[in-house]
């Protein structure tokens, strides 16, 4: 058996081995990335197990080392500290440190998605990305409004209503350049968000897993997918503190001696953008009546906004732990709203067809739009009629009674 050591860079990947001795390692050599290394995965036996350190073209090169080699271990370079605090770093010393440490079975191994959860991440990571390019344009809209001490007089200026008063702004000729530039890349980018939303919709519409996550109040198409992406198999979690803990989302700790532990604020480990899909999340769920509602009011009240957001958004790491786990959906769950949720699931997957949107705010009537119509500038749908029963009324008190 042979325990070989890949380095991988841009251009070149570095190997070293370590034979059945288990003496030092020795150096393979550097192999051009392209031909060169297909060529030396080809030379690889079932007697042989490969390590590489996790980076951007992990997963290829895996799926590539594993038709040839027994066995491919991809390390967790935050952990391999062997490598990161080396007084002497080179590619072929990197390369040598990972074949003596899978040699004795040292080297921290991380978790190998699926084909199906790698895709799944590629299209999360792919709207994240448009996501983050949209906030930069609406930021630059926004700095412009503030140069010109303007504010817009809409609740969402990047609306129907908000983007009309854009285009109609008085400004210098080199902020009203910038402005309409900003307007169409943010168009453009909302589109291809749009667009992102219905590729990730057609992949997990048919999974059970999104649908149980859907009953959760504050959980979305989004977060659900963007949760599934991230955890992948839930059964390599043994309790709700492991998946709490991969994302995040527990205290660090701190003890020595006879001290006593001291807790400090969330680890921030592991995936950034689960985390953060977590934290809107928990912001949602707090204005839906349930428990986490009450575990937030309750949490608030005794340490701040701050401190009962990030917990709610520990308590629904934990609810979605169960859910996988036991294969149901939420125990108090409105089924009014799932059904929403699912019915916007198959719109965008394509299932359904899309739904006709009314030309007017507020046209069901519901004291809720007529309140959202009156915040955005707009007019209250029933106001004629009440305004026909008042002029009935006063015409009734003005008119002479009868003997």
């Amino acid at each position: 058996m042979r325990w070989i050591g890949l380095d991988i860079g841009r251009d070149f990947a570095h190997a070293a081995v370590v034979g059945e001795g288990r003496g030092a390692a020795r150096s393979l050599g550097r192999f051009r990335m392209g031909e060169e290394f297909r060529a030396f995965a080809a030379t690889l036996g079932p007697h042989d197990v490969v390590a590489l350190e996790a980076s951007t073209n992990t997963w290829t090169l895996a799926e590539l080392l594993g038709r040839h080699a027994g066995r491919v271990v991809v390390s967790n370079p935050l952990r391999t500290r062997a490598i990161a605090d080396a007084k002497r770093k080179t590619d072929d010393i990197d390369a040598a440190t990972l074949a003596e440490l899978l040699a004795a079975d040292y080297l921290p191994e991380v978790w190998q998605p699926d084909p199906a959860t790698r895709r799944l991440r590629r299209l999360v990571a792919h709207r994240a990305s448009l996501v983050r390019d949209r906030t930069a344009c609406r930021n630059r809209a926004t700095a412009i409004l503030a140069r010109r001490l303007l504010r817009a007089p809409v609740t969402d200026p990047f609306g129907v209503r908000g983007r009309a008063w854009l285009v109609d702004l008085e400004l210098p000729v080199d902020e009203r350049l910038t402005l309409d530039s900003t307007l169409r890349l943010e168009a453009l980018l909302r589109a291809e968000v749009e667009a992102a939303d219905r590729a990730i919709a057609e992949v997990v519409v048919d999974d059970p897993r999104v649908h149980q996550l859907l009953t959760i109040p504050g959980i979305g198409l989004v977060t659900a997918a963007g949760l599934l992406a991230v955890i992948g198999d839930i059964r390599r979690f043994p309790r709700p503190a492991k998946l709490v803990s991969y994302l995040g989302l527990d205290p660090r700790v701190r003890q020595s001696g006879d001290r006593p532990a001291m807790r400090g604020h969330i680890s921030r480990a592991g995936q950034a953008h689960a985390r953060g899909l977590l934290t809107e999340a928990a912001h949602a769920t707090t204005r839906a009546p349930g428990p986490l509602a009450s575990f937030h009011e309750r949490l608030r009240h005794r340490r701040g906004a701050g401190i009962a957001i990030v917990a709610t958004a520990r308590k629904l790491a934990v609810v979605v732990w169960h859910l996988l786990t036991r294969d149901e959906g939420f125990r108090f769950a409105s089924a009014e709203r799932t059904a929403i949720k699912r019915r916007g699931l198959e719109r965008l997957a394509g299932r359904l067809p899309e739904r006709a949107r009314s030309s007017q705010r507020g046209a069901t009537g519901s004291s809720h739009d007529r309140g959202r119509a009156r915040l955005r500038g707009g007019s209250d749908p029933l106001e004629p009629a009440l305004r026909q029963a008042i002029d009935r009324t006063r015409r009734d008190d003005t008119s002479p009674s009868t003997p």
